[in-house]
């Protein structure tokens, strides 16, 4: 990468730092498999002034999802799912769902399918509103109130999806788009089909044959002092430690949870998490190690909405991009607000974390950061754009 660039991208870095939009972040680009850059900038405690390390644990939240998409496939290439399978054979409370609309509850024309579930398009909603939300938010309640009763918590990931089957959902199944509880629903499906925990799944068959030592659904006590802290604004440029359990994720995430959550609940490293993005770039295979095959990365990296569920991806920042198997994928990047390649495909997290894979480059962009509300923001974009252009 060109030296201004590089200036221009720590030019950046440091000025979100400055003016309090981030307490700090990490950027890495890696070309054609090579460490083309990586860059540090602020704090993971602002009071201590403890520095950002390329070591840093970061909550990704719904940088989760890509590594659940990833285990999905791996039960499809082995014939354990079909994805036209109902929720209801695996979890029979997802028998006879209701739908409300417009406050108006009625019975789902048809059932949910692992395919529904897999691109948002199942109607399964996030907490928040009335109707739908309203219900799912109970269940989210009972997970935080169970980590008040019992370290990690007493509501496990089979006990979610039980519970989120009795929930109302958005809209019929297949008919729109919403971004919704689908990963959490198919981590449970996994550790359902797998027999095994969905978090002993994604060691046994992702981290450990990648090398992921630092990624799990919590941070044991040798690793704490790494954990970044999270922070929220409150005007002026200053920021305070934010203390909430948003998602069910424990603050500290410091006790092995009882719902592990596979859209918002793993907490990685940047380096861990660029062994997962370059598997996915190189077509399934890291360092001699095989995870999917090329047709299953192609698949999970290709999809799109329907031209009805498009109608309803429509966050304002993403425009360009098409949605399926718990990833954005850019299709048009004559609509983007940023420089954008066909093709590429990632996603974000409620934090920050941020990854993005550009096939035509043969490149990944991470960023990691931990800001409350930030998702795709300011800074992301001001990055892209470096490096993109």
């Amino acid at each position: 990468m060109e030296q201004n660039k590089i200036s221009d991208l720590q030019n950046a870095m440091d000025r979100s730092v400055k003016t309090g939009e981030t307490a700090g972040s990490l950027v890495m680009v890696i070309k054609d498999g090579k460490e083309e850059y990586f860059l540090k900038s602020g704090y993971s405690d602002l009071d201590k002034k403890t520095p950002l390390e390329r070591n840093s644990i970061f909550r990704l939240y719904s940088m989760s999802k890509p590594v659940t998409a990833a285990a999905t496939m791996i039960l499809v290439e082995r014939g354990m799912i079909d994805l036209m399978d109902q929720l209801k054979y695996i979890f029979p409370s997802f028998n006879n769902m209701k739908v409300v609309e417009n406050g108006v509850p009625s019975r789902a024309f048809r059932d949910i399918n692992l395919f529904d579930t897999f691109n948002m398009t199942s109607g399964l909603s996030y907490p928040g509103g009335d109707g739908a939300g309203l219900e799912v938010g109970k269940v989210f309640d009972a997970i935080i109130n169970g980590l008040k009763e019992v370290p990690g918590g007493n509501v496990s990931t089979l006990d979610f999806a039980d519970r989120m089957g009795r929930c109302p959902l958005l809209f019929q199944p297949g008919s729109h788009w919403a971004y919704g509880t689908g990963a959490d629903i198919m981590g449970a499906v996994i550790e359902k089909v797998s027999g095994m925990s969905f978090g002993e799944f994604l060691k046994k068959e992702i981290f450990a044959p990648l090398g992921m030592k630092d990624t799990d659904f919590y941070v044991p006590e040798d690793k704490k002092a790494r954990l970044a802290n999270v922070y929220e604004s409150i005007g002026d440029g200053k920021m305070i430690i934010y203390i909430g359990e948003n998602l069910g994720i424990e603050n500290p995430p410091l006790n092995k949870p009882a719902f592990e959550s596979g859209g918002a609940g793993l907490m990685s490293t940047i380096d861990d998490y660029a062994k997962f993005t370059q598997m996915l770039l190189n077509n399934g295979e890291y360092n001699g190690v095989r995870i999917l095959s090329e047709n299953s990365v192609r698949y999970l990296t290709s999809g799109q909405l329907t031209p009805d569920q498009q109608k309803d991806y429509n966050w304002d920042g993403l425009q360009g991009f098409s949605y399926s198997h718990f990833l954005r994928i850019m299709n048009e990047p004559e609509k983007a607000v940023s420089i954008s390649r066909k093709g590429e495909y990632g996603w974000d997290g409620w934090l920050g974390c941020y990854m993005a894979n550009i096939p035509s480059d043969n490149m990944t962009l991470l960023i990691m950061t931990q800001k409350k509300d930030s998702g795709t923001f300011g800074l992301t974009r001001k990055i892209r754009n470096i490096v993109l252009s």
